[in-house]
């Protein structure tokens, strides 16, 4: 089933449109606080289709999950309360206590992990601010670890440019099946 390729080819279109920057910006603050979806998916096939402009995007893509970091801090540290009975109702508390736990253990590098990783940043974000986490020690190592995962992505696909897009092309289907599949198995072993 090729349906990766169609969702490949659209965007890649849509990472040539004029206002994709925007988008890129947009999607990378939702990302940081709420929204699922990871800005390496606008960021790569942005940086491919404009290799000049690769470390200008990837500038921008951590700039500004950095700030929707901020934002989910700030969530996590004012809305606590509204937070914690979901915890309690999905089973959540005992792997909340757990990351805190690692958060009191190793703070900024806590961070810094999860920024460069690809781990859901904003489960970081918002347990930072639960945990009033020192701000800037906070925003210094999300910058970093952000900044050092976006840049290498910007960084590859620009030195991979052409060649690297017609690869991605070719393998995109076998990618995306390995890629679902992935997430599948790490949801079912850490459902547990």
């Amino acid at each position: 089933m090729k349906i990766f390729s169609a969702l490949y080819e659209r965007v890649m279109r849509w990472s040539r449109h004029p206002h994709a920057p925007w988008y890129l910006g947009v999607l990378s603050f939702a990302e940081s606080s709420f929204f699922p979806i990871p800005p390496d998916t606008m960021l790569a096939p942005m940086s491919l289709a404009r290799p000049e402009r690769a470390w200008r995007y990837a500038l921008l893509t951590t700039i500004t999950s950095v700030l929707g970091g901020v934002f989910g801090y700030l969530l996590g540290m004012y809305f606590y309360g509204l937070i914690e009975p979901a915890l309690h109702q999905f089973n959540l508390w005992e792997k909340f206590v757990l990351v805190k736990e690692k958060f009191n253990e190793y703070g900024v590098w806590f961070i810094f992990v999860a920024g460069f990783s690809p781990i859901p940043y904003k489960v970081f974000t918002i347990g930072a601010g639960v945990l009033n986490m020192a701000f800037l020690p906070f925003v210094a190592a999300s910058f970093i670890g952000r900044g050092a995962r976006f840049f290498l992505v910007a960084g590859l696909m620009r030195w991979g440019g052409p060649r690297m897009e017609q690869h991605l092309r070719r393998y995109v289907d076998i990618l995306g099946w390995v890629t679902l599949v992935a997430i599948v198995v790490v949801y079912l072993i850490l459902r547990e």
